[in-house]
């Protein structure tokens, strides 16, 4: 189907799903849905996806959700080369000494490393360090490639309306004025903080709206600038993020392409506002963590706001549902905003396209909401604890003194930035361990969940979390052998149960994939013979009971029956 819209012979397009947002929350969802089918128009008011790197980390979940669409490879192979370090730095300015360094492995070692170090970092997939910019691109690529999808940019939406059997939406090009009338059965808001959707629905954020902080609690200038001298000028080896810790200009930078291109972080001082940067005063900042002249060309710039942890009080009323910045808005320390958005995506895509194909009831969208949301406040307040952590410890006034004094300012705070990255950088927990515990589409399990720190992630056949993770023998990750919807994992189960569950499924309408697997490791983190995972990869029910039905176990995960206790 080609890009871009036009009124048909009835003067209204159709289609069963409406996605308002065409950055990776949006395309995430188009992906999910175009793979089952399901018809979905994508508009954004842009011209294209994004030009200026606005996130810059794939975190190892989203990784893995890539791996499970089939292009994770792709993702892993583009931004920085594959042999470049994706170290974080620290310098009392670039042209100065180091103050500490915490070293992460590249690209290229990235699938060996992961095989080896297990423990917390069980997965089938090391994060990735790379703009936004890129990974819209091949999400962008992929979703224009399914026949069911389409994708409009230069589009704005400018009314919705939610009848009984559906949502019609005005909408209108940017450039041309040309007014299109839209209507689905869905509509799906990814469409940013200042999302058109949440207010016409009147949702509100709710949270920390904006802790002031030495850094990273206030105004903050984003410059996108080409430098080709910049690695000859720090004074380090080569890093993935440089971070300043000085009295005058603290700021981050991040490495796009490894070679000459790089995006800016600094936050505006008493004094200074967005009025007044113009680039010339922008390279000036620059300049001034650099501690050096520093030729620059700069391509895009831009403001944004730290300090925030607010998540929207809904994330859906009737037909309508929204996900990413629209519900939920990070300070981008430990850099889960972008990766929660995709999580959303994936959650919705699914459950939307089960009640479309009528394999499940309306009622499964309520989940939505339910499992995301606590998710979206749980993950806004660990990045929250990391800007504290960064933001509200302050340079010695000796920091960049000569003599013992300065030296031993800078040995402080070499020695507290470094515990400090290793919080905020080494993360399993964070990005694996989200749990839908009280879902009423979860099974009940009598287990304890296991704790939840973002440096400690500890794997659980509890239904509600991530599947657990092993590499098998042959040297394929556990989660390759799922099917793309649902999946039942077989460690030696009874055949006739694992007949009644395909006889079961194919009454309701699912692909049910069944996997039998020997690997004594996997059986024993799952700690039963007979798992149900969904199609986001969580698992939903797991053999603890004989009296449990097939039939029953699908129903309850499919909302045709509700739990009268949730899962704690």
């Amino acid at each position: 189907m080609p890009d871009g819209l036009s009124l048909n012979s009835g003067g209204m397009q159709t289609t069963q799903v409406l996605i308002v947002g065409g950055g990776p929350c949006g395309l995430m969802l188009a992906n999910e849905l175009g793979r089952r089918g399901i018809t979905a128009i994508l508009i954004d008011q842009k011209p294209t996806t994004a030009f200026s790197p606005q996130a810059n980390a794939c975190q190892a979940r989203t990784m893995e959700q890539f791996r499970r669409l089939g292009f994770a490879h792709e993702i892993r192979a583009m931004g920085l080369p594959a042999d470049y370090p994706t170290d974080i730095a620290y310098f009392t300015r670039y042209a100065k000494p180091e103050l500490s360094r915490f070293s992460r492995p590249s690209s290229g070692e990235a699938q060996e490393v992961i095989k080896t170090i297990g423990g917390s970092w069980s997965a089938a997939e090391l994060p990735h360090r790379i703009s936004q910019k890129f990974v819209e691109q091949v999400l962008y690529k992929h979703a224009r490639q399914l026949p069911t999808i389409t994708l409009a940019f230069g589009w704005r939406m400018d009314a919705v309306e939610e009848g009984p059997g559906g949502v019609e939406a005005q909408i209108a090009n940017v450039n041309t004025n040309e007014i299109l009338q839209i209507r689905a059965q869905y509509i799906f808001g990814a469409d940013g903080a200042r999302s058109f959707l949440r207010r016409q629905l009147g949702f509100q954020y709710q949270g920390d709206s904006g802790r002031e902080r030495d850094f990273m609690g206030g105004q903050m200038l984003a410059v996108y600038f080409k430098s080709p001298v910049f690695y000859d000028v720090c004074k380090g080896p080569k890093a993935w993020m440089y971070t300043t810790f000085n009295a005058d200009r603290r700021a981050l930078l991040i490495a796009v392409d490894g070679k000459d291109t790089f995006v800016f972080h600094t936050q505006l001082l008493p004094g200074e506002d967005s009025d007044s940067v113009t680039d010339e005063r922008a390279i000036a900042y620059i300049e001034q963590a650099m501690g050096a002249p520093l030729p620059v060309e700069i391509l895009d710039k831009g403001f944004w706001l730290a300090g925030r942890a607010l998540v929207a009080d809904h994330f859906q009323r009737g037909r309508i549902l929204l996900g990413g910045d629209a519900v939920h808005l990070f300070t981008p320390t430990g850099g889960m905003g972008y990766n929660t958005a995709i999580e959303d995506a994936v959650n919705i895509g699914w459950k939307l396209a089960a009640v479309l194909k009528g394999q499940a009831p309306e009622v499964l969208l309520d989940s939505y909401e339910a499992e995301r949301r606590p998710v979206a406040l749980r993950n806004t307040g660990f990045a929250r604890y990391f800007a504290d952590s960064i933001g509200l410890y302050k340079p010695s006034p000796a920091i960049e003194d000569e003599g013992e004094v300065g030296d031993a300012a800078r040995s402080r705070a070499g020695v507290y930035l470094a515990n400090h990255a290793a919080s905020e950088f080494n993360i399993p927990g964070f990005t694996l361990g989200a749990r839908y515990d009280s879902s009423s589409i979860i099974a009940r399990d009598p287990a304890a969940s296991p704790p939840d720190m973002p440096s400690v992630y500890v794997q659980s056949g509890k239904p509600g979390g991530r599947a657990p993770h092993v590499w098998l023998k042959d040297g394929r990750s556990i989660f390759d052998t799922f099917g793309f919807e649902w999946t039942l994992l077989s460690f030696g189960a009874s055949k006739n149960y694992v007949e009644d569950f395909k006889a079961a499924a194919l009454v309701i309408g699912i692909e049910l994939a069944v996997v039998e697997c020997e690997d004594a490791i996997a059986r024993d983190l799952y700690e039963t013979d007979l798992v149900l995972i969904r199609p986001d990869q969580v698992v939903a029910w797991r053999h603890r009971d004989t009296d449990d039905r097939a039939s029953s176990v699908l129903a309850l995960a499919t909302a045709r029956t509700v739990s009268a206790t949730p899962n704690h």
